[in-house]
This record gives C-alpha cells, structure tokens and sequence, in this order.
C-alpha cells in the first residue's frame, strides 16, 4: 500500500495576532515572490501551495508557513495517492461482496457485473487502465508546468522551498538597520560603544592640549560615529518590538522622548516572526555582563550623589568640633 501523500492549502487567513501586511511581507520573503502575486493568494479561495507531500514534509511545511502568520491546513492529496495496486481493504470487500452487481465508474450506472457499461457503452478495464496513467502523469506534468502557469495565472503558488529557508534566528549587525535585538543585548551594546568611546575621548583630550581646532574636528567625527551606531542599535530594538525605525524621532520630543527611551527598555519583544524578521538569537554572558554595567552606571549615580554630600558634612562637623 502506497504511503498517503498530503498537499498544503491556504485560503487568507491569519494566525491570531498576525497582521495582514506582516504576513505578505514574510511570505514574499519566504517564497521569494514580489507581493502583487502574494496578494493574489488572500482572495478568499483556497489555494494549494504545495502538493505531493509526505507526512514529515507537510508537517514541516506547515509549521513554517504558521510561523510565518499565514493559516494554513494540511489535507490528504487524492490526486499524488492514486494507485493501480489495491490495497487490503479493497481486497477483502470485493471478496465478501455476495451480489456480482457493479458500479459503472464513468457514469454510476448499477449492472450486474460486466467488462462493458450498459448505460454509456465503455469498456471497464480500459477506463480504469486510462484513468490512472493520467493520475500518474498529472504530479510529473503540474511540476514541469509550474513556470509556465506561474506566470500566466495570478493564483499559481510560489515554488520557493520554503521549510528550508525560514531561519531560525536573525543575523546580528551592529552596523545596520536590519534584524531584531532583545532588552538585553540593547543595554549591552550601548555599554559596549559607551566602553570603546572612553579611550577615544581620552585621546582626543590629549589632542585638544596641542592643537584646539585638531580636537574639535575629532570630537566631532567620534560624535557622529556615536549618533550613527546608536541610531542602527535603537532601529533593530524597535524591529524587535514590533515598531518602525522611524519612531526613533520621538526622542526628539522633549520629555516625551525620555518617556519613549524608557519603554524601549522596559517593552519585551514579539514572539516568533514578524514583520522584521525571525527573532534574535539568545543572550551570550558578554552581552548579560554588559548590560550589568550599563544598569550600575545610573545607580552608582544616585548612591554618590546621597553619599558625597553626607561625607563633606560629616567632614565639616569633624572639622569644627576639632577648632572646638
């Protein structure tokens, strides 16, 4: 008995929580389409995607295709399981059938059993004979016609291998807008250009010692080198989220822009993929450390701005009760 084979059907709908545009964006990505022929597959009428599947194939289909956003289902391939051979089933009902009555295969026509149908005048056997070289040939033929079709139909599923592709972490780039980062590799990143800036800057005093207007032109360019890293790092903590890069701007804004650089730290990121991308891989213990330090820097803070005034009075207090 041949092993059932399954097919891939999408109809438009959405996984809960999945926006429309995320899931075109990921499945343009995935299938490597353009989204003029993406759209073409949320008209409402079911869609194969994929046929001809074994079990694994399908199930691994369909997780990526779910991850995606788009709901898709998996269904049992009638066309790819066609099989001249009977199965046991079949065997045994033909051989405990009492009655030699028959069903005409082309026409439904109910006669005792005979090689010819008396209602359309086929011969059997050579229907069937014909009628399964066909289903042979329709899996070999749909898969050699699919560039073609394609092109000249908007309903014709991409042909993107797409369990293969879907990764499942994003690429880390500090030096760019693309991908996502978590909280934590946020903080440890900003520690980590606030760490690598330090001896920059201590260079540039020396600097300023000899030459004034040689200084200012080197704090400049370590300023923009700054602003410029620090805007690729808040981008991809926004992908994260969920939110455009461009919502960056809002720091701009006084005191609004404090509040939003608050939530940008305390907001977790999307589960799974989105629109930006799949998510960011874990936490290595550099990046944990780091963001540590970046967290005792404003706490260190606040625990001298308490503690030197309370030291210089006690200073003070120990001073006079000396002259006293």
């Amino acid at each position: 008995m041949n092993p059932p084979r399954y097919k891939i059907v999408f109809d438009g709908q959405l996984m809960p929580e999945a926006s429309l545009e995320m899931v075109k964006t990921n499945l343009a990505r995935l299938f490597k389409s353009d989204l003029a022929r993406i759209d073409s597959l949320f008209s409402g009428t079911p869609v194969a995607l994929k046929r001809d599947l074994s079990e694994s194939e399908a199930e691994q289909y369909l997780s990526a295709l779910q991850k995606a956003g788009a709901n898709v289902r998996r269904e049992l391939d009638q066309a790819a399981s066609l099989s001249l051979v009977p199965t046991e089933a079949e065997t045994e009902q033909a051989a405990d059938a009492a009655t030699p009555h028959m069903t005409c295969p082309k026409c439904g026509h109910q006669q005792a059993k005979a090689s010819e149908c008396s209602a359309c005048g086929i011969i059997i056997e050579k229907y069937l004979a014909r009628q399964a070289q066909l289903a042979e040939a329709a899996p070999a033929t749909a898969t050699a016609a699919a560039p073609a079709a394609a092109t000249a139909s908007p309903y014709a599923p991409p042909q993107a291998n797409v369990a293969e592709q879907l990764p499942q972490y994003s690429e880390l780039k500090v030096l760019g807008v693309s991908g996502r980062i978590g909280r934590v590799r946020y903080l440890g990143w900003l520690m980590a250009m606030t760490l690598c800036f330090i001896p920059i800057m201590l260079i540039g005093t020396g600097i300023a010692a000899m030459s004034s207007t040689l200084a200012m032109l080197a704090l400049g360019i370590v300023s923009i080198a700054a602003v410029v890293i620090g805007i690729f790092i808040g981008v991809q903590r926004l992908h994260d989220i969920g939110w455009s890069g461009w919502l960056l701007l809002v720091h701009l804004i006084p005191v609004v822009g404090s509040v939003f650089a608050l939530l940008m730290l305390i907001i977790p990121g999307t589960q799974g993929v989105n629109r930006y991308g799949p998510p960011p891989p874990p936490n290595s213990t550099a990046v944990k450390v780091l963001a540590w330090l970046f967290l005792l820097i404003p706490i260190s803070g606040i625990v001298a701005a308490i503690a030197i005034p309370q030291y210089q009075g006690y200073v003070e207090r120990a001073a006079e009760y000396q002259e006293q």
